[in-house]
């Protein structure tokens, strides 16, 4: 396993630095140089994972248009495991969770949010790349925005108007009395709460599992260079429990993506429903 095809910059495999530092994960390939916005500056540049999301999508194009292309009645491993895939997402998530009715016009966003989610996060094992994209925030927030508008769209929709919406959150039966506590909680759940938590949820995992595995692999890389022989035994057992920890951290990836799928079929589920 390639230390510096970790997400640390190479600088912590080459150098020894142990344990890595926050500004250790700015991983710069190109700048383009700095843009003042209100006096904080932002540097333009290309990234170690925009370009790791950049090869996971063309391997995700390629997939699709390979195993789809040629389909037939009776299908090939690849159409099967790609409609298996498929099947699972629109029967068990889309169906289930916003209902016979609406369904079928959500499962492509679905379907795409998924195995994009799910192969960028292999991407944090799958050398020589073991850089999971959703370990930086920014991708599960852009990732979120979609199931942000996509959901209120379809509510302010359904039901007749952005005010009948705000209408319809605020449950039924509520006494006058109990509304100025209960009002401003079901706004800060819809509009802040839940884009919040879906995106954290996801870099959250993401980050820790990944960092988990940087400690075990480069922790054992230092015990196994110093100079006391018993030091250097002691680096086996922490490359074993990476082994464990990269297998674990496999089923949590997919487990992150498909939750991120499912809680956002809920809240589009939600918003079409009829009552609160």
């Amino acid at each position: 396993m390639s230390l510096t095809a970790l997400s640390v910059p190479t600088a912590v495999s080459a150098e020894g630095g142990f344990p890595p530092k926050p500004e250790d994960f700015w991983q710069p390939l190109v700048k383009f140089g700095t843009v003042d916005l209100g006096g904080y500056e932002f540097t333009l540049a290309i990234t170690r994972p925009m370009i790791v999301m950049l090869v996971a999508t063309a391997l995700l194009l390629w997939w699709l248009l390979a195993t789809t292309r040629k389909a037939s009645v009776v299908p090939g491993k690849g159409q099967y495991l790609t409609e298996q895939v498929y099947h699972a997402i629109r029967g068990g998530v889309a169906e289930d969770s916003i209902g016979s009715k609406d369904f079928m016009r959500f499962v492509p966003l679905l379907f795409s949010l998924f195995v994009f989610i799910l192969l960028n996060n292999w991407m944090g094992i799958i050398p020589p790349f073991q850089n999971p994209t959703m370990a930086r925030v920014g991708f599960p927030i852009a990732l979120t925005l979609f199931v942000y508008v996509v959901y209120h769209y379809v509510g302010i929709k359904k039901h007749g108007g952005f005010g009948k919406y705000i209408k319809w959150m605020i449950p039924p039966g509520v006494p006058g009395w109990l509304l100025p506590l209960i009002v401003p909680l079901e706004l800060l759940t819809f509009f802040i709460t839940r884009p919040v938590t879906l995106s954290l949820r996801l870099f959250g995992n993401m980050f820790a599992g990944h960092m988990l595995l940087v400690v075990f692999i480069l922790g054992g890389w230092e015990l196994f260079n110093q100079d006391a022989i018993g030091l250097k035994f002691v680096a086996i057992p922490a490359w074993i429990m990476a082994a464990i920890m990269t297998a674990f951290e496999a089923l949590v990836q997919f487990l992150q993506a498909y939750v991120f799928v499912l809680l956002a079929a809920s809240y589009i589920g939600g918003a079409l429903a009829d009552d609160h």
